[in-house]
């Protein structure tokens, strides 16, 4: 059943998730797909978090942060797209009303973390560039687990906060147009007021998403006056592209933020958010690893030895 008899009202115990098609032929290019990806997310983040682990040259706040971006990216993933994966192959996929909140606060609790993880990786940068002979001293190994705790508890007071001063409600519809337990789409069928929520959702979304976000960008403007300052022109590219990687990582995450939780919402958007809500899932956590191990020397050279030592 659906539905609890609770007084004049009925309380929903379980979801319908509609996904993108009911005709075999996309469900099964969708499973597919999205098995490819999984395998390389788990490939690459889990390859990434070994080289981090094992190899002494990457024994680096920078590295340190990567690491941790990794498993992220990791949980993120096998948070959402196993999930989709089954679902795809059914014509009405349902979620219990427990694991669909489950799931909601989960990705909440690993977005946010991403986001604040981001903007430490940024004045991680702008300390190596900026101060290069103090870097080991004000990046210390106390310092970056610290940060690292601090973004994780962070991202979980954020997420925990609604959920505990404000419980919530559903009633009457239980059709969710998207594949997961999307938020905004959850959010359309609250029965009880939203108001005090909405506010305290906006001000967790303030600090989650656009202060992390400027955060980076005086980074990146103090990283690029220290860069001009460097000379020779040849040591002044080798500065900067040190943060190529990391730059491309933030523009993939926060452009898509911004296109799903940003943009008004519209019947049509919201059928075109459900792509882009695969891609947000599924291959920007591929992406993170392939970006940093291909634009990277450090780890393909720590790559190479740990393929090399595996040989002989």
């Amino acid at each position: 059943m659906n539905y609890q008899e609770i007084g004049n009202h009925s309380k929903v115990t379980e979801f319908i998730l509609v996904g993108l098609s009911s005709h075999p032929t996309p469900q099964s290019i969708l499973f597919w797909a999205l098995m490819f990806l999984y395998t390389v997310t788990l490939v690459g983040n889990g390859v990434i978090i070994f080289l981090v682990a094992a190899s002494s040259q990457l024994h680096t706040p920078m590295y340190f942060f990567l690491g941790n971006l990794s498993f992220l990216d990791l949980l993120f993933s096998t948070s959402a797209v196993p999930l989709i994966m089954v679902n795809s192959l059914k014509n009405f996929p349902t979620i219990s009303y427990s694991s669909c909140f489950a799931q909601l606060a989960i990705r909440a609790f690993l977005a946010l973390a991403e986001c604040f993880l981001l903007a430490i990786m940024a004045y991680d940068r702008f300390v190596a560039i900026s101060d290069p002979l103090r870097y080991n001293l004000v990046m210390s190994s106390q310092v970056c687990l610290l940060m690292a705790l601090t973004a994780w508890m962070t991202a979980f007071t954020l997420t925990i906060t609604p959920i505990l001063l404000f419980p919530i409600s559903f009633c009457g519809h239980n059709t969710v147009n998207h594949f997961s337990c999307e938020v905004q789409a959850i959010f359309k069928l609250l029965c009880s007021n939203t108001f005090s929520l909405e506010i305290m959702m906006m001000a967790c979304a303030v600090i989650s998403m656009p202060l992390p976000l400027i955060f980076i960008l005086i980074s990146y403007l103090f990283i690029l006056r220290a860069v001009l300052r460097i000379r020779p022109t040849e040591a002044r590219f080798k500065a900067f592209s040190t943060c190529g990687s990391h730059l491309t990582v933030v523009t993939i995450y926060f452009g898509t933020l911004i296109y799903i939780y940003v943009r008004p919402q519209t019947k049509k958007s919201q059928d075109g958010d459900k792509i882009v809500s695969i891609f947000y899932a599924a291959v920007t956590p591929m992406l993170n690893p392939l970006i940093y191990t291909l634009r990277n020397k450090d780890v393909k050279d720590a790559l190479g030895r740990v393929t090399c030592g595996a040989k002989s």
